[in-house]
C-alpha cells in the first residue's frame, strides 16, 4: 500500500503583504479588501533571487531521509500546476536532478490535474514502485512553481499565489501515512482563462463546492471512512471562506481543517497539500493510525482527494 515516507516543506524567506501584490496586479481596492477581509489572506512567499530549480532543490534537501539513500530513488515526479515552467529547452526539472546526485532515476512532470497534480503524483509513484522488484525503492515528488506570469499570480477572485515548495519521498509499502483511497472528477467544461470569461468564472465558483464535496465523499467511501472517522482535512491553499462553507455543508467541524497557510503562505500550486501535511504534523495534529482527508482543485477542472492513515 502506497506511503508517505517523508515530507518537506521549503518556504522562501520574503512574505509580500497583498496590498504589494494586489498592487503589481493592478487590483482595486475593493479586491485587495476582499481577499484580506472575505478570503482571509494575509501575504504570500516568493524568492525573488532564485529559479525554480532552487526552490525545489531547497525542499528536496529539507528531507532528511534522502540523504544517504539517492540510490534507492527510482522515480522524480514533478507535479506541476502550469504546463510550461521555462523557456525552452531548459528543463529545471533535470537540473535539480543533477544537484541532488538523482541523474540514475526517471524523472517527468504531471500537468494535467493543476493544483491538484500532487495527489496524481502520489498515485502514480505508488503504482510505479509496486511494479519495482526492489522493496526498499522510493519515488521522490516535488511541488512547487514561480509565479511568472499575471495568470500565475491570481485566480480573480479566489486565490493569489505564492513561491512555496515541498518535497515528499514514497515507497510502494509503509507503516505510517497510507494511502487509503484516491478519487478523481474532471469537469472540461470549466477550461478557459478565468480572468477572460466573466461567465466561465461564475459558472466555476458556483458549481464548486458541490464538486468539490462530491470528489471527497467518493474518497471517504472508497475507504470506507466517514466525515465522522476522519481525524483532519489537509486542503488546498485558496482560500478560508470556502472551506468554512464546505464544512457547513457537510457538517464537519471547522477547526480540524489546516488553514494556517493561507493567510501565512498563500496558494502555493500543487505544494499546498505537502504544506498543510508538514503543518499539520509540527503542531502534532495526526497520531498514530489517526485517518485523515487530503483534497485539492485544480484549473480546468480537476477536483481530487485522498484519505490516508497516519
Amino acid at each position: 500500500m502506497t506511503a508517505l515516507e517523508a515530507v518537506a516543506v521549503h518556504l522562501p524567506p520574503t512574505a509580500e503583504p497583498i496590498e504589494l501584490v494586489g498592487e503589481h496586479l493592478g487590483l482595486t481596492d475593493r479586491q485587495i479588501r476582499l481577499f484580506r477581509r472575505f478570503h482571509g489572506l494575509d501575504q504570500v512567499r516568493v524568492d525573488r533571487d532564485g529559479d525554480l530549480t532552487d526552490l525545489l532543490i531547497g525542499a528536496a534537501k529539507a528531507l532528511a531521509p534522502l540523504r544517504g539513500n539517492e540510490h534507492r530513488v527510482k522515480y522524480v515526479l514533478h507535479a506541476r500546476s502550469l504546463p510550461v515552467a521555462a523557456p525552452y529547452p531548459h528543463n529545471p526539472l533535470h537540473d535539480v536532478l543533477g544537484r541532488l546526485g538523482l541523474s540514475h532515476a526517471r524523472a517527468f512532470t504531471i500537468t494535467h490535474h493543476a493544483c491538484a497534480g500532487t495527489l496524481l503524483a502520489l498515485d502514480v509513484a505508488g503504482r510505479l514502485l509496486a511494479a519495482e522488484p526492489d522493496p526498499e525503492a522510493m519515488a521522490l515528488i516535488l511541488a512547487g512553481e514561480k509565479t511568472f506570469t499575471r495568470d500565475a499570480r491570481i485566480v480573480p477572485d479566489t486565490a493569489l499565489f505564492g513561491e512555496g515548495a515541498a518535497a515528499c519521498l514514497v515507497r510502494a509499502e509503509g507503516e505510517h501515512d497510507r494511502v487509503l483511497s484516491y478519487a478523481v472528477d474532471q469537469h472540461g467544461e470549466f477550461d478557459g482563462r478565468l480572468a477572460d470569461d466573466p461567465d466561465l468564472l461564475l459558472r466555476y465558483q458556483r458549481g464548486y463546492p458541490e464538486l468539490m464535496v462530491g470528489v471527497m465523499r467518493a474518497a471517504l467511501d472508497e475507504a470506507g471512512e466517514s466525515w465522522d472517522s476522519i481525524r483532519l482535512l489537509l486542503p488546498h491553499n485558496v482560500n478560508q471562506i470556502s472551506w468554512k462553507r464546505i464544512c457547513r455543508e457537510v457538517g464537519y467541524p471547522p477547526e480540524r481543517v489546516v488553514l494556517d497557510n493561507v493567510p501565512a503562505v498563500g496558494h502555493s500550486f500543487a505544494a499546498d497539500v505537502l504544506i498543510n501535511h508538514r503543518t499539520a504534523t509540527a503542531r502534532g495534529l495526526l497520531r498514530r493510525g489517526d485517518r485523515y482527508l487530503v483534497a485539492a482543485a485544480g484549473i480546468g477542472a480537476t477536483f481530487a482527494a485522498m484519505v490516508l492513515q497516519h
